[in-house]
């Protein structure tokens, strides 16, 4: 009995940690890590300050570095304007009307033929 009682009171516990669980934002995240690059405080007091384990402190560290690291990856692949993006659309249409078009005059010859074996 001891035992369901405990459980049940750990579930309790678990679940109002659940619902009030803090949620940042992305701007709240990228402050806090911006703040622990500045070094004025450890990571430690920066966790502690605004409530959070190292472990998320970590976690959010990593993925602003990985997301840096896209962003700057991507300068050196040029990246496609809105004209050429439709002009690219254009003849992409074109083609597939052409392969149609050569489709079904393939269809029309093979009919053809048969007809006059």
């Amino acid at each position: 009995m001891e035992t369901g009682q405990k459980q049940t009171t750990e579930n309790f516990v678990k679940e109002v940690r659940r619902r009030t669980r803090r949620t940042f934002t992305s701007e709240q995240k990228i402050l806090i890590v911006m703040e622990a690059m500045r070094g004025e405080l450890s990571t430690a007091g920066i966790c502690r300050k605004y409530g959070i384990s190292n472990n998320l402190f970590y976690t959010w560290n990593k993925e602003f570095m990985e997301a840096g690291k896209k962003r700057l990856h991507g300068d050196g692949e040029r990246q496609a304007t809105t004209d050429e993006v439709a002009e690219l659309r254009k003849e992409n249409l074109r083609l597939k009307e052409l392969v149609a078009d050569l489709t079904l005059r393939e269809d029309i010859l093979k009919k053809s033929l048969k007809m006059l074996e």
